[in-house]
């Protein structure tokens, strides 16, 4: 295809800007014919505005037909110019033309494709794109194009008029999905569009609410969605537990508190394996004896009576008798050395709605359970309203690491889109700024082999493990205002785009992808669906 067949209907001329001038790696510059060139004007009921910046030209080129984006327009400073410009002698002044090289068309294919190694060459021709070269953008904007996929239309680009973005899935997640802004630039609403679009297509999800804010958004449709909310019909299971997790939901401290506290349970394991009432006694048992009832515990034993812990941790608090050799006595030391760990299980379940995350009942179904079965469903989804659990209870990071680690250890699992909104909330280990839950960073490395695309949301990416932010291939980014909050995604954006973030309104957003030729500039469509995020008025 020569670049004449783009220009049908009309003369190519009209559209000519100038040649290249100049050559780098990752630019070119374009030495304008005059400046008369650059003026606006409309051809066919089609408006050319050459004369600014982030406009779509192309470049006649030996090596195929090149797509550039301009990015700089400007006019040497110098008298001779200065003078044409008062006089307005336009036809005596040159402009030049920074431009981008986004994509590359050729005879071995039927879209624009990213150019690679290949450049434009000196004195190549550039002409103003059309709307025929647009429309084949917008159709090669996606650098894996599988056909078989229905697109999501979520929103219209920012910069061309009436022009819908229409992305498939697996541009959108085959590398995961971040979506961060500041409160009220659209992020909420931005999520919700594309869930809408995931599940008009029946596509499989897990939805992770630690707000409330969708819990009317998905209503069940013929028993495709199934809606639990954590403490009030879905609980886990202690015995789903490891003694890591144990020891961050209690926060225990480097010496000897982790120690105590499996000792505790392990003793509660043991009374429930037994069915036996109450604590297990130390006091006055020998000591082999106490080790052999230990010793029988197995991995199917792992369930205990969560509410019976403090009582558990203060019988823990033995020695061995000197008086009585191999006997446990109670010892006063140690019984002040667990007082601390004993105060802080205390208080932790004395917020009843801990105890309700960890007992199962005919009202608390296991949410282990639950998830088993919704992973081996086809195109069911599963919304898990987690807003009981609190902004700062450190229970939620790890119910996700839980759930996280679960999922890596599943045999089989149909594909399906994991979405977590406000994400931070559940990576930091409590306590530290530093260190994070492993089970989504591993999930975000591997989950990919096993069909799990995260879709995550948060409102300060600084929060989230840089980490799992360098396994994300997609951003959907509104508007940040801090600078440290900008720095933390730089890498994932190009120059223009970065120093765009500050400029966005409320519903605008830029999509930055490893699997787009360039970033894109959106406006989202607002859906239908209920959502509880309204800001309350002064």
């Amino acid at each position: 295809m020569n670049i004449e067949s783009f220009y049908k209907d009309v003369c190519i001329n009209n559209y000519f800007l100038g040649k290249i001038s100049q050559i780098y790696r990752d630019n070119c510059v374009l030495q304008v014919e005059n400046l008369s060139v650059l003026s606006c004007r409309n051809i066919l009921n089609e408006s050319l505005i050459p004369n600014t910046i982030n406009c779509l030209v192309i470049i006649d080129s030996v090596q195929g037909i090149f797509l550039g984006e301009v990015f700089q327009s400007k006019i040497l400073s110098n008298e001779k110019n200065h003078s044409s410009l008062y006089k307005g002698i336009d036809e005596t002044i040159y402009p030049e033309i920074s431009i981008d090289l986004i994509g590359v068309f050729n005879q071995s294919t039927s879209r624009f494709k990213l150019p690679e190694f290949m450049n434009v060459g000196m004195l190549d021709k550039v002409y103003f794109a059309n709307k025929n070269i647009l429309h084949l953008y917008l159709d090669s904007i996606e650098v894996n194009n599988n056909s078989d996929e229905t697109p999501l239309i979520f929103g219209d680009f920012l910069n061309y008029e009436n022009e819908q973005v229409k992305l498939r899935p697996s541009t959108l997640f085959d590398h995961h999905l971040l979506v961060v802004g500041t409160t009220n630039s659209g992020k909420s609403t931005s999520s919700l569009s594309i869930l809408n679009q995931l599940d008009i297509q029946n596509k499989k999800m897990l939805i992770i609410d630690p707000s409330g804010e969708y819990e009317d958004a998905f209503q069940d449709q013929n028993g495709r969605i199934k809606k639990v909310k954590l403490g009030i019909n879905a609980a886990i299971s202690p015995s789903k537990i490891t003694m890591r997790q144990w020891a961050i939901l209690f926060q225990t401290n480097e010496n000897t508190q982790g120690a105590v506290l499996s000792d505790a349970i392990k003793s509660l394991q043991y009374q429930k394996k037994n069915h036996l009432d109450g604590c297990y006694i130390k006091e006055n048992k020998m000591i082999i004896s106490v080790k052999n009832n230990m010793s029988t515990l197995t991995n199917a034993d792992m369930d205990f009576d969560i509410s019976l812990l403090p009582k558990q941790i203060e019988e823990e608090s033995v020695a061995e008798s000197k008086d009585k050799k191999g006997t446990y006595i109670h010892d006063i030391f140690r019984s002040n050395a667990n007082n601390y760990l004993f105060d802080k299980v205390s208080f932790a379940l004395s917020r009843t709605k801990l105890k309700d995350f960890f007992t199962i009942n005919e009202n608390n179904k296991d949410l282990i359970t639950i998830f088993d079965t919704f992973l081996n469903e086809e195109h069911s989804s599963l919304y898990i309203d987690t807003s009981n659990l609190g902004t700062s209870d450190e229970v939620g990071g790890m119910i996700i690491d839980l759930l996280c680690n679960h999922l890596l250890s599943a045999q089989s699992v149909k594909p399906f889109v994991l979405f977590i909104d406000e994400v931070h909330r559940y990576t930091h280990l409590f306590g530290s700024n530093e260190n994070f839950f492993n089970g989504l960073i591993n999930l975000a490395r591997e989950g990919r082999k096993k069909g799990i695309f995260l879709f995550l949301t948060t409102q300060n990416p600084q929060d989230v493990s840089p980490i799992l932010l360098g396994q994300i291939g997609t951003l959907l980014i509104h508007r940040l205002t801090h600078f440290e909050e900008i720095k933390a995604i730089q890498n994932h954006v190009d120059e223009y785009s970065l120093k765009s973030i500050k400029k966005l309104n409320q519903g605008e957003a830029i999509l930055a992808s490893i699997n787009l030729l360039s970033d894109i500039y959106i406006r989202i469509n607002k859906c239908n669906r209920i959502q509880h995020n309204q800001t309350p008025k002064l």
